[in-house]
């Protein structure tokens, strides 16, 4: 696998089990977090649209109404009268139309799985399993490093039942393996399986992605379950899955579009992070090649005449000498001092080489060829 580590991402081995990624987590859980916000902030604005074409449609079926209706009182045939009443009925067909889309709405909202920005909020109806155990956050008041800290020591010891979860295909395989290995029933589990999907996307492994990004899913709704009954994560495995496997359209088309805005996420993630990977890579090249004075040997190449661009590409000093004594002094002079700086162009560049030499032979050392 690619090391990302120096360009600031996570790597999770296929290979080497026995090592733990570097995990950027306080940054994991800002994007997590913020993720989650978006896909409120994009229902909340098409709950706001909804309402202001409702407010809209059923002002012009009452105006149309009314008009109508005095239409009718003066006992007016007109042209007018038959125009009307077709505007009427399809306000009417657009006010049914509305009224679907609202109803879809609410269930669609009825079955979005509750976070820590919509638990509090009204209309939350506590529900309580038999005698589950209280749900505990244990990371509740830990700062970012300490999270990051057990997050990595939790990746370390369970790395391989992680992988081999988030490899299952089947959600009876998945159900039997969280109640076998009940403590994978966690926030860190399904921050694992965030950071694993944008590694597979940013090596280009997209397939495997959208299976794993299944499997976080999953742990997603578990997770968000627990926070809305209030009870530990791994009493919800089994609610889970066996709502999940007989669920409702409404239910399994909410599953599917959480899903599907999750692997969306992932892509403009992994993208923003391979460019941040290439634009870190081109300054540190950048940084490597600049010359003794600080300047970059390329873009200086770029800024010369073109006379001695071909001077300095077929390395024929002859040649620079006669196009440097052509030119103008104070021309020549800026651009030959920019060469030195960048490194392009080595004054006493043998005399340099026989000190380098002398000093080789008094150290003992060979000459470099």
């Amino acid at each position: 696998m690619v090391d990302y580590s120096k360009w600031k991402s996570i790597e999770i081995s296929d290979d080497e089990d026995d090592t733990h990624p570097n995990i950027d987590t306080p940054s994991l859980f800002r994007w997590r977090h913020q993720a989650r916000l978006e896909r409120m902030e994009e229902r909340k604005k098409e709950q706001e649209e909804h309402e202001r074409k409702k407010a809209e449609t059923l002002k012009k079926l009452k105006d149309m109404k009314e008009k109508l209706a005095k239409l009718e009182n003066e006992k007016n045939d007109s042209a007018d009268l038959t125009t009307l009443k077709k505007v009427l009925q399809d306000l009417e067909d657009e006010e049914r139309k509305i009224q679907n889309k609202e109803d879809e709405m609410k269930k669609k909202e009825r079955l979005v799985p509750w976070n820590v920005d919509t638990i509090g909020q009204d209309g939350f109806t506590k529900t309580v399993i038999n005698t589950k155990p209280a749900r505990k956050d244990e990371d509740a008041g830990l700062s970012d490093e300490e999270k990051e800290k057990r997050m990595k020591q939790f990746v370390k010891e369970n790395e391989k039942k992680l992988k081999e979860f988030g490899m299952l295909r089947k959600y009876d395989d998945s159900k039997k393996f969280l109640q076998d290995h009940p403590y994978l029933a966690c926030e860190n589990t399904a921050n694992y399986l965030v950071i694993w999907c944008i590694n597979l996307e940013m090596e280009e492994k997209h397939d495997l992605m959208q299976h794993v990004a299944h499997q976080c899913i999953c742990m997603q709704y578990i997770l968000e379950l627990s926070k809305q009954l209030e009870v530990d994560p791994r009493a919800c495995v089994g609610s889970f899955f066996s709502r999940i496997q007989i669920a409702e359209v409404e239910y399994k088309n909410s599953f599917d579009e959480e899903l599907r805005a999750f692997k969306d996420r992932i892509r403009k993630r992994a993208a923003e992070k391979v460019a941040d990977a290439v634009r870190e890579a081109e300054e540190e090249e950048k940084k490597a090649r600049l010359g003794p004075g600080g300047l970059d040997p390329v873009e200086v190449f770029e800024t010369l005449p073109e006379a001695l661009k071909q001077c300095f590409e077929t390395q024929d000093i002859p040649l620079l000498q006669q196009t440097i004594a052509a030119m103008p002094e104070d021309e020549a002079t800026y651009h030959m001092k920019r060469c030195v700086a960048s490194g392009l162009w080595v004054p006493d560049a043998k005399a340099k080489e026989k000190e380098q030499e002398e000093q080789n032979a008094a150290k003992g050392t060979p000459d470099p060829e």
